[in-house]
C-alpha cells in the first residue's frame, strides 16, 4: 500500500532520524509544531528511525488518521539525513524513495523553469 501510495496530493518526508516510538499523536504533533505544517491536510508525512530499515506514515483520511509502518525485510530506505526540516517530495522521487534509491539523482534530468521565446 505504501509503494503505490496516491491518495495524498503531496509527500513530504521529516528529513533526518524520527523517534518511531510516536504514535499518531506524536507525530502529527511534529509535524505541527517543528515542521508548520498541517496534519489535516490531504497530505502523506513520511518518517524514518536510525536504522533506516523502517519507516512510517501519517495521512488525514477526512475522520481520522491512518498510521502506516513498513520494513524491509533486507537492506534500507536511502533517507536525507543532513537535514532537520521536512522535505516535498516530486511524485518521481516518491518512487525513487520506495524503490530504494536516493530522492536526489545525480544523473535525472532536472526541470527546466523561466524559459521564453522572445
Amino acid at each position: 500500500m505504501l509503494t503505490d501510495f496516491k491518495g495524498a496530493d503531496h509527500v513530504y518526508i521529516a528529513c533526518g532520524y524520527t523517534d518511531l516510538r510516536r504514535g499518531i499523536d506524536g507525530l502529527a504533533s511534529l509535524v505541527q509544531q517543528q515542521f508548520q505544517l498541517d496534519p489535516f491536510s490531504n497530505t502523506l508525512f513520511l518518517f524514518c528511525g536510525r536504522r533506516r530499515d523502517r519507516i512510517k506514515g501519517l495521512y488525514w483520511e477526512g475522520n481520522g488518521f491512518i498510521l502506516l509502518y513498513k520494513r524491509l525485510e533486507s537492506g534500507s530506505f536511502q533517507w536525507p539525513r543532513n537535514d532537520t526540516e521536512a522535505r516535498e517530495l516530486s511524485t518521481q522521487q516518491y518512487r525513487w524513495l520506495m524503490e530504494g534509491l536516493s530522492v536526489e539523482q545525480p544523473k535525472a534530468h532536472r526541470p527546466v523553469e523561466g524559459l521564453s521565446m522572445k
